[in-house]
């Protein structure tokens, strides 16, 4: 096992599309798999999909799936579904994975590929439980987000730009699939789970305690506009029209944030006038609109470098408002961030981020994403031993797509 990857050695065969199924074979990438990517002849549904960079290629595809391997395959005629069956029910230790979220006949059925190998890990994301489809942004709409994002004199729900529920279900997909290795190794046992990204966003919000709240109230929670719910936190502007978010959470924190804007004294009359504790995160929470008015003017009375100078001094909670590209030029220009260019074929170079996870300080350097079917020949001989006449006649038939110099030399009687 290689230091810093410690899921070297494992093959998942991946097919998917969306965020959530391929951030969750990104995930295991980055940890050390061999993530085949399977995708049908010219691209299933993400192979355009925007961002689009200068060339006319999907940056979205580049993104979700750099350093994976690509295999174009027509897994919706019935050679190509045994062939993806067969890869995915390849012998090996670290063998036997797939995560999807495919639909409609074509879907490997879970009793087929226990046939095919007993302790096969198959791990399937779905929109709902029932097999029904959803997005991020339907789940989203009906779990309530809407309905609490935006500012609170807003009649309309605020959708957010964010696939929140995508990454986390991506996330725990890629958690089921490292507990199932870990629980193959100890019993020889395979597994199944299905996810379902509504399961995913209920629990969510369930787990911080927001059904809870609405089904103790009776009504669902107001806006809180770009106040922080439940302590204090909210923007400020300063005199040169910059924006920065200041929060205070702890009681150290709300004390740095008084003190550096010298209104101990403002703030202790006002808690013996209106009986609160500002020592108190709730008090705090309860009385942010007063305690907002009295800050505001601090921060209008001066330009954003004296901010952001005092505020670093005086260790308060805070961040200013960017744009993506002030985030990209400044996460270049920083070496810790991860960020760098790497030069994606097709596109040329691209922002890409390295693993976010620092695995005894090694931080996995990002790589390129394939083109598709890339690695159609290699996947197919390196795992089922094909031939390179077999290989030309499932190029010939259009089972398979992509470079093929082994399958070129075989029609030309190599």
């Amino acid at each position: 096992m290689e230091r810093g990857r410690p899921l070297s050695g494992t093959r998942i065969i991946e097919a998917s599309s969306f965020v959530a199924a391929p951030s969750a074979g990104l995930a295991l990438l980055q940890l050390g798999a061999d993530v085949v990517r399977v995708d049908p002849p010219g691209g299933g549904s993400d192979a355009g999909r925007w961002p689009l960079s200068r060339t006319g290629e999907s940056l979205f595809w580049a993104g979700l799936n750099k350093g994976k391997r690509s295999l174009a395959l027509d897994y919706r005629r019935p050679e190509g579904r045994e062939l993806l069956l067969a890869l995915v029910c390849a012998p090996g230790p670290g063998a036997g994975i797939l995560l999807d979220n495919m639909v409609g006949r074509s879907r490997p059925r879970a009793e087929e590929l226990r046939q095919r190998r007993t302790d096969v890990i198959h791990v399937q994301v779905q929109g709902r439980s029932d097999g029904s489809p959803a997005v991020d942004y339907t789940v989203n709409a009906e779990v309530g987000v809407p309905w609490m994002t935006g500012p609170a004199e807003s009649q309309t729900p605020v959708n957010h730009v964010l696939p929140a529920w995508d990454l986390l279900t991506g996330a725990t997909a890629a958690m089921a699939i490292t507990a199932a290795l870990w629980q193959r190794e100890r019993t020889g046992q395979g597994a199944h789970v299905d996810l379902a990204l509504a399961d995913v966003a209920l629990a969510g919000v369930a787990s911080m305690g927001w059904l809870a709240e609405a089904d103790e109230a009776g009504r669902a929670r107001p806006r809180q506009g770009n106040h922080m719910f439940g302590a204090f936190g909210v923007d400020f502007q300063t005199s040169d029209a910059r924006r920065v978010m200041v929060v205070a959470l702890t009681e150290g924190q709300w004390r740095a944030l008084r003190d550096v804007t010298e209104t101990g004294q403002v703030f202790a009359a006002l808690e013996d006038v209106i009986e609160a504790d500002f020592d108190d995160e709730g008090d705090r929470y309860q009385h942010r609109e007063t305690i907002a008015a009295v800050l505001r003017p601090w921060f209008a009375q001066r330009d954003y470098a004296t901010v952001e100078r005092l505020l670093q001094e005086a260790r308060v909670l805070w961040s200013p408002y960017r744009d993506l590209a002030e985030t990209a030029r400044r996460a270049l220009a920083d070496p810790l961030s991860g960020v760098v260019r790497l030069d994606q074929p097709g596109v040329g170079p691209m922002v890409a981020a390295s693993r976010p996870a620092r695995w005894d300080d090694l931080r996995e350097p990002p790589r390129a994403a394939p083109g598709l079917g890339q690695h159609s020949d290699e996947v197919m001989t390196e795992i089922l031993g094909l031939s390179a006449a077999e290989l030309a006649g499932l190029h010939d038939r259009g089972v398979i797509a992509g470079p093929s110099p082994q399958a070129a030399g075989a029609r030309r009687g190599a």
